[in-house]
């Protein structure tokens, strides 16, 4: 859906899909008809819009056209396997896997410039723009790591750990002040980290220039996201010892969805994939961030419920992080 406004980009899908799975439907929800309609050779994995454009994933490619009637054609690009379909639309960047797996393509939307981020040696399980523009965060199929940087000059300015073991990140969100980054994944846990601040230095009279990040205070290496404390600060320790981590983390309800399909829900590859794909499983722990201080959990599936959370901060300086709401919105049929 475009924000608030009256078009919905409609993608057949489920048991008995009303239109095909290939094609893009845009649908104006005040004039009740389809007003734009886009067909592909291959499967929509995902579609993002704005005032000027429409961005469509496909499983190997990105296809940008112009927000009119009819639509044509402005750009496409090549990815790697992108069968989440993962794609990042600001005002003015778009951010999409490159073409080798593991790679972040960031293009700007006015001049068509394309930068390559080396982001994670493995393939990218999700990516998330910040509402500002600033900063891009990726995680991996390894789920163990996530990497924050800057659209400005693609450089990396924060590396945040999850955890040890290997996991299925299930969604990315940042706050709309862009200073706090949640995490769900197939471990059941919702993390909440602190991102960096970042400061633009303007080198012309355009106001372009590069950008310096600075932690802020709660994030900072003396704060609660020091896991190991002390034992971060002894040499020759592993890293996982100095990482930084999330400042708070909470359950959510992932429920036992049972797997659609045969075969393929039991590719490593595809295990846990939020996405509806032939073989497996409903989404769940999708993130929105209501504000900088409550967001909400949506899984979907039988049970699909949504959870509403809340981050404060205790008298004693601690931040924490609770749920004060749910609700099954299917009522668990």
């Amino acid at each position: 859906m475009l924000g608030r406004a009256n078009y919905i980009a409609l993608v057949g899908g489920g048991k008995q899909p009303k239109f095909p799975q290939n094609k893009l439907v845009l649908w104006d929800d005040a004039k009740q008809k389809a007003i734009i309609t886009l067909e592909f050779r291959s499967l929509v994995r995902r579609v993002r819009l704005s005032r000027t454009r429409i961005v469509v994933a496909l499983h190997n490619s990105i296809h940008v056209y112009a927000f009119s009637s009819p639509p044509h054609c402005l750009a496409a690009y090549e990815t790697a396997d992108n069968p989440l379909g993962l794609c990042c639309l600001g005002q003015r960047i778009l951010v999409f896997p490159g073409r080798t797996p593991g790679q972040v393509q960031l293009v700007e939307i006015e001049s068509g410039n394309v930068s390559i981020v080396p982001a994670h040696t493995s393939p990218l399980r999700a990516l998330e723009l910040s509402p500002d523009g600033e900063i891009v965060a990726t995680a991996s199929h390894n789920g163990t790591l996530i990497r924050i940087f800057s659209t400005r000059n693609c450089a990396r300015i924060a590396e945040l750990r999850r955890g040890v073991d290997q996991a299925a990140i299930f969604s990315l969100a940042i706050s709309p002040s862009s200073t706090l980054l949640a995490v769900t994944s197939d471990k059941s846990t919702l993390h909440i980290f602190d991102l960096p601040y970042l400061h633009h230095q303007s080198t012309d009279a355009g106001g372009s220039g590069a950008a310096t990040a600075n932690s802020t205070a709660s994030g900072s290496e003396e704060g609660s996201s020091q896991k190991w404390g002390m034992l971060g600060k002894i040499p020759m320790m592993p890293r996982v010892f100095s990482d930084v981590y999330s400042f708070t983390s909470a359950h959510f309800e992932i429920g036992d969805e049972p797997s659609r399909s045969t075969g393929r829900a039991n590719s490593p590859s595809l295990a846990g994939f939020t996405t509806d794909l032939p073989g497996g499983q409903p989404s769940k722990g999708i993130i929105g961030w209501l504000s900088d201080e409550r967001l909400v959990v949506i899984g979907s599936g039988h049970d699909g419920r949504w959870e509403r959370f809340v981050v404060g901060q205790a008298k004693d300086g601690r931040r924490y992080c609770v749920r004060d709401g749910w609700k099954r919105y299917l009522g668990g049929v």
